[in-house]
Parts: structure tokens; sequence; C-alpha cells
């Protein structure tokens, strides 16, 4: 598992869950509080939380057992969907991850989930090489969370993520 001192993350967008933040490098997830996870986790009854940090923590067979039972159990879940997805991407197999984020931004349209799915699509791209598809998601998922009024973590978020997809795209050859 890959812990960061919190000194050098105090700009990092948080992911969404306690004692995780995304590494503006890399666009990825990181622990940087393995405590403050492992309490939220603890007091969590959410499958889809367990799986988040067994993805994390790299253990992506676990990851896909404990998805394939939580699945079986709520087929319909929209989270389970999203970590579905983030295990083909962690496990690069950016194709899937891609096709299923699509889908779900398919059926999310104008809805408040869109702009979260753009910002996964977007990572994805960008994981996988991708920039410029990365670019406008991040883009798309920014301008929506803008317009919705989301929190300003999210927005903190995807300016961080559209920042440096750009940067890498204005560097590429």
């Amino acid at each position: 598992m890959t812990l960061i001192t919190p000194e050098g993350m105090t700009d990092w967008p948080t992911a969404g869950f306690p004692g995780v933040r995304v590494n503006p490098d890399t666009l990825l997830p990181h622990v940087v509080n393995e405590d403050a996870m492992e309490a939220a986790l603890a007091a969590s009854t959410d499958p889809a939380d367990r799986i988040m940090a067994l993805l994390l923590e790299g253990h992506f067979g676990d990851a896909a057992e404990e998805l394939a039972e939580a699945r079986c159990n709520d087929p319909e879940s929209f989270k389970l969907r999203i970590y579905e997805a983030e295990l083909h991407r962690a496990t690069n197999r950016f194709d899937r991850a891609v096709e299923l984020f699509r889908q779900l931004l398919a059926e999310s349209q104008g809805t408040s989930r869109e702009p979260l799915i753009h910002q996964f699509l977007g990572r994805a791209h960008f994981v996988a090489g991708n920039v410029a598809a990365a670019v406008e998601s991040f883009a798309k998922a920014l301008d929506l969370r803008v317009e919705q009024a989301a929190d300003a973590s999210l927005i903190y978020s995807s300016a961080v993520a559209l920042q440096r997809a750009r940067n890498v795209l204005e560097m590429a050859p």
C-alpha cells in the first residue's frame, strides 16, 4: 500500500473517502492516512467501501471476488458498477473500463451523477495514455460541477485533473 506523508499532500484533492486523496501527478487515489481509512471502513456497511480499499491496496483478486458477491446482491448498484470499471482500469484493461464508464455515462446524462462519471472516465483515459480524451472528460466534469454548484472539493478535484492532463498534453511530442 502506498502511504504518503501529510506534508507532501496538502494540495492533493480529496478522493471522497476518509484517509484517501488523489495524487495530482498520477491522478490516482492513494491512502494518505491508513488509520482514518480503517476507522471509516469499520463504521461502514457499504460493500463498495471495502472493495475500494482492496483496490487501493492492490488486492485486485480479493476486490474482484467481493465485487462479484456484492453485484449478485445488488446488481443495479451504481457505486458497484463504478468499482467494476475501476477494477478494469486498475488491472490495465482500459478498453473495458472506458466501455463501462461510457455505459454509465449514457445512463447518467443530465443527472447529478454525470460529472462523477466524466471524472472517472477522464482518469481511465489519462492512465491509458489517451490524454486528449482525458482533457475532454475532465473539462466536461468541471463544467458540470460548476454548473451544478457542486461542493468546492469536487470542483477542485476536476480542476486539478484538467490542468494536469492539459500539461501532459502540451508536453507531448
